[in-house]
């Protein structure tokens, strides 16, 4: 063999060799810190809802606002104190359980469909953070249609609106056991279809079970609200259009919303967890 194919020969051995070593590991970029990640969620989750979303919250504002001008020629006039109070409400506190529980749920289980906890997965981000962040973004998706139906359902049934700053509070805080339920539908639904089908009947039951008194409900029926968190919402708001609101009692609501929040966005954290390692 000629000297210069030797040469070639032994070359290319080297090469081969080097080829083989591994290659140095590439540090991964530093975890984001809780709030800051949080912040950019909301932003781009908020953002993304006000282009993908917003017919949808006109849909919610005028199918609210419809049942109340439906319930305006059925509720008993006498009686109007405690119907009216109960329709209102229970159709302002319906627009947030449309999108925090309805549309959250759709998202989520069409992220896990299409592989989008992919991207996620890939970021520097706490999982709380992108939960978390979804969540509140759609929960603030609602305020605009809250305060639309609230006060639109004050003037029809001739409620006072003095009170009315109360869905700072409602809003969120119902918003927010609302997401966190909605969340843990999507993320842990085998198939998307079936996350808008939990979806769905979850919005049905806020529909069916907050326009209504209670007092005017058979027990099980009754007891069936009691477990739905959107309930409290609605009667925090209630108690508010009342001549003297107890307000002992609209913070015990309030209280119930949060608790039961936490412990909702807790479990979706544990969902997108779990879906994104399956995923």
């Amino acid at each position: 063999m000629p000297d210069g194919a030797a040469e070639d020969t032994g070359a290319a051995g080297s090469t081969g060799q080097g080829s083989a070593r591994p290659a140095a590991s590439v540090p991964l970029a530093p975890r984001v810190p809780l709030l800051p990640a949080l912040a950019a969620v909301y932003r781009a989750q908020l953002s993304r809802a006000k282009v993908a979303r917003l017919p949808l919250l006109f849909v919610a504002t005028f199918q609210s606002i419809g049942i109340m001008v439906l319930m305006r020629g059925v509720v008993d006039a006498e009686a109007r104190s405690s119907e009216a109070h109960a329709v209102v409400a229970g159709s302002t506190v319906l627009i947030v359980a449309f999108v925090a529980l309805n549309l959250l749920a759709q998202y989520f289980g069409q992220l896990r469909a299409t592989g989008g906890l992919d991207h996620y997965a890939t970021l520097p981000v706490p999982p709380a953070a992108v939960v978390l962040g979804a969540a509140g973004a759609y929960a603030s998706f609602t305020v605009p249609g809250t305060v639309v139906t609230a006060v639109t359902g004050s003037l029809l049934f001739e409620l006072p609106l003095t009170h009315l700053w109360i869905l700072v509070a409602v809003v969120p805080l119902s918003g927010a056991a609302l997401a966190g339920l909605g969340a843990v539908l999507g993320l842990l639904a085998p198939r998307p279809e079936l996350a808008t089908l939990c979806g769905q009947l979850g919005m049905s039951a806020a529909l069916l079970l907050g326009v209504l008194p209670a007092e005017r409900m058979p027990g099980a029926v009754a007891f069936a609200r009691d477990l739905l968190p959107s309930t409290y919402g609605v009667e925090a708001l209630m108690e508010t259009f009342t001549p003297s609101p107890d307000w002992a009692a609209v913070l015990a609501d309030l209280g119930v919303c949060a608790g039961v929040g936490v412990p909702a966005l807790a479990a979706a954290t544990w969902a997108y967890r779990r879906a994104a390692l399956r995923s």
